[in-house]
């Protein structure tokens, strides 16, 4: 165990539906770097975890309502996926808020297989080079993002990996960028100001 992220708090965002190896892997790895973790979701109680998007494995306790949570309370984010997942949180205004809320501090954020789903809806995948699980790349460029086909992509502390396959890679990166901390807040639009 080491200690680079001794004293952060890594939110992970996730509904019913969630792959339950996108949601364990990173979990452990932030925390086998000594932060401590919190689970939101749209509603309190558990959460319903998958395998394979379809195989019901386990319920998963939920710590906080991710509409009673704040991204100030927070040093990085995890989006994991699994189909239903993030159809579930884009669907959520509270949801959608946080992402939007949290990328606007700058803070890093890990998202990986069908998680970039909830960017979209948010409207923060615009101008980002990502990568994600194929049948959604389609949806990404659509949103104004570049997507390249990588194990792990990283650009300005958005970090995104393809699917389970490469959650080797995406946890080490996620542990990189969390002790990085924040970064340039990456603003898409007429009031974009470019760093000169």
């Amino acid at each position: 165990m080491s200690d680079e992220l001794k004293g952060m708090t890594i939110a992970i965002l996730a509904a019913d539906g969630v792959e339950q190896v996108e949601l364990e892997r990173p979990r452990q790895a932030v925390e086998g770097a000594g932060a401590q973790t919190e689970l939101l979701s749209i509603d309190s109680g558990e959460i319903q975890a998958v395998e394979h998007d379809i195989n019901p494995t386990e319920k998963v306790a939920v710590d906080r309502k991710v509409s009673e949570a704040s991204a100030e309370d927070y040093d990085g984010l995890i989006l994991p996926g699994g189909v239903a997942n993030p159809d579930n949180l884009r669907m959520d205004e509270g949801a959608v808020t946080f992402v939007q809320e949290f990328f606007k501090t700058g803070k890093p954020v890990g998202v990986i297989c069908h998680g970039p789903w909830i960017l979209i809806e948010a409207d923060v995948a615009r101008g980002r080079t990502l990568t994600s699980y194929p049948s959604i790349r389609t949806d990404l460029r659509n949103a104004g993002a570049e997507v390249v086909d990588q194990e792990v992509v990283t650009d300005q502390g958005l970090v995104s990996s393809r699917s389970p396959d490469d959650l080797e890679a995406f946890c080490a990166k996620i542990v990189e960028e969390f002790a990085e901390g924040e970064h340039e807040v990456h603003d898409e639009g007429a009031t974009a100001q470019s760093a000169r």
